[in-house]
């Protein structure tokens, strides 16, 4: 089963596979509540958006990068056979709402909503986001400030699907930055504060004070003790569980000890490498190791 070049389907126990597999709760008036995310490649930035449903509605959490990535989740819902009612966006990063186009034109009705703050985000940065990335994206991403679909502010703390609860949850000290928290999957779809199998892009959230901040968050993350943790950014083949919330904390707790032990970029990259040989994602590492020791600009 093909859901478009680039991406492969990740669902339910977390491999990644080409059937529906699907991850069940407990009923409320006999409506299941259930996950799927897709996982976008490399190019995608490994991005995996999160199709929740229940009873006779869907709701998607997250958009994708380009407008292939898209296509491949309205795709994977109009397969579902649920009606999408609703998109809730979790980050101002372009890699969360760049590739919404393809969803919101087969599902019109659906409302595109976000938390005000990143509403806001997205609003000051998109211009100069699709400056730099449209050169690369071509016709495979927005060209224009136009071409955005944006989300409507929300101040709701909670969305519903089918009866379910999920609550949405802002990390404290951090800004923009979300999660959410599923109690009856016993789950959390991370957004950009999990990620999985390669190098963390920290670049946001450049200050020591910050990364220690997110490691908080981290921690209560952990101590919800969750079944089912769907990480914003993973390598290929990650599976879907506790170990992406360990492996972020312990990351960002190394990245901080070489960023004591290092006086530039260069040693930082190098030292994080050591740490890590082989891992996925040195982009990442290079752009925020930049950013951390002040030889870059970001944001």
């Amino acid at each position: 089963m093909k859901f478009g070049k680039g991406v492969t389907l990740l669902i339910g126990a977390g491999i990644l596979i080409a059937s529906v597999v699907a991850c069940d709760s407990n009923e409320h008036g006999g409506h299941a509540l259930r996950w799927t995310a897709i996982r976008a490649d490399a190019a995608g930035f490994g991005r995996a958006p999160v199709i929740l449903t229940s009873g006779d509605e869907s709701v998607l959490v997250d958009g994708g990068f380009t407008l292939s990535d898209g296509k491949a989740v309205a795709d994977r819902i109009a397969s579902i056979g649920k009606p999408l009612t609703s998109v809730f966006v979790s980050a101002s990063d372009p890699d969360y709402y760049f590739g919404l186009r393809p969803i919101t034109e087969r599902f019109p009705d659906a409302k595109v909503i976000a938390p005000e703050d990143v509403v806001a985000a997205i609003h000051g940065s998109v211009a100069g986001k699709i400056a730099t990335w449209s050169p690369q994206l071509g016709d495979n991403g927005p060209r224009a400030v136009a071409d955005v679909v944006a989300p409507h502010p929300t101040a709701q703390q909670t969305l519903t699907v089918g009866g379910h609860s999920i609550d949405i949850v802002r990390a404290d000290n951090l800004g923009d930055h979300y999660y959410l928290w599923s109690p009856d999957l016993d789950a959390i779809f991370g957004g950009n504060l999990v990620f999985s199998g390669e190098h963390l892009f920290i670049a946001d959230l450049p200050g020591l004070a910050q990364r220690q901040q997110w490691i908080t968050t981290l921690d209560t993350m952990l101590g919800r003790n969750p079944k089912i943790v769907v990480a914003g950014h993973a390598a290929a083949g990650i599976d879907n569980g506790i170990a992406a919330l360990r492996f972020t904390r312990d990351y960002l707790t190394a990245f901080d000890d070489a960023d004591a032990h290092t006086s530039d970029s260069a040693a930082l990259i190098a030292a994080m490498r050591q740490r890590y040989p082989g891992l996925p994602g040195d982009s990442n590492l290079e752009l925020s190791a930049k950013v951390v020791k002040g030889e870059m600009r970001w944001g």
